[in-house]
């Protein structure tokens, strides 16, 4: 689903409304005509459909994701990863433990455009790094990062993260997929080349890695670096689920055109 297809931003314009522009065969922003009579659509709404759309098609030519991050609501904001899928990253952290405070960032992976990279603490893993790789993203993707990652990243390493974030959690539990990420990528058969490992398992392997051992370093990166690829998998089995159950039906598609 893509963002042209999203008419509720637009204050009156709830899912209900929403559904109702598609189903009278206005199911992107150029199909919109105020002469159709769509129940629900008075010539107030119209009127703030057309400010909308205007407005909206200059943004998306900008590539402007911070816009519509904020035009739509926080339970929609999957809609934007079609249009900005080339510029998201995924990115996903490794702590010494769970308190932003007095535990350490370790590892931190960004997987974007097919290409993966880590920095490490103690090497390049910088609060300048950190912050140049997702500010300079679009969209960032994560799993529970906007709970855990981000605001981890922010305390520990004194930096601001205002990127529209794509927290694929909670797309998830829309589509009743509940649990870890690793027991949702079995549910829905996403393979992992490594056997998994836990988050006490990666405190041990840094732990291990500050005694010298470099092959504990190197599971650690592994594992890490597969954590931030899967997400990409992740949010397109997700965003792409989504789109069938709220517009597939109503466009005549069974996918996301790509």
């Amino acid at each position: 689903m893509r963002i042209e297809n999203s008419f509720i931003p637009v204050r009156g314009v709830g899912e209900r409304t929403e559904r109702r522009l598609w189903e009278h065969g206005i199911t992107q922003w150029d199909d919109f005509d105020r002469s159709v009579d769509v129940p629900g659509v008075g010539s107030t709404t119209a009127d703030r459909i057309d400010a909308f759309i205007d407005r909206a098609r200059d943004r998306l030519r900008a590539g402007d994701a911070a816009f519509f991050d904020d035009a739509f609501p926080s339970d929609q904001r999957w809609r934007l990863y079609e249009d900005f899928r080339a510029e998201t990253c995924f990115f996903d952290i490794e702590t010494t433990g769970l308190d932003e405070h007095s535990d350490r960032v370790t590892t931190v992976s960004f997987h974007r455009d097919g290409e993966t990279s880590t920095l490490v603490a103690g090497e390049d893993l910088t609060a300048e790094a950190v912050r140049d790789r997702l500010t300079d993203a679009a969209v960032i993707a994560s799993f529970n990062g906007a709970r855990f990652d981000v605001p981890f990243l922010e305390t520990a390493l004194g930096i601001e993260i205002g990127t529209p974030h794509l927290d694929l959690l909670y797309p998830c539990r829309r589509l009743g997929l509940s649990g870890g990420l690793k027991a949702i990528e079995s549910e829905i058969d996403i393979e992992r080349d490594r056997p998994d490992i836990s988050g006490h398992d990666a405190v041990r392997l840094w732990r291990e890695y500050e005694r010298g051992d470099e092959d504990a370093l190197e599971t650690l990166v592994s594992y890490n670096r597969e954590d931030a690829r899967n997400l990409e998998t992740l949010a397109d089995v997700v965003c792409d689920s989504l789109h069938r159950d709220v517009f597939g039906d109503v466009a005549g598609s069974t996918g996301v055109d790509r």
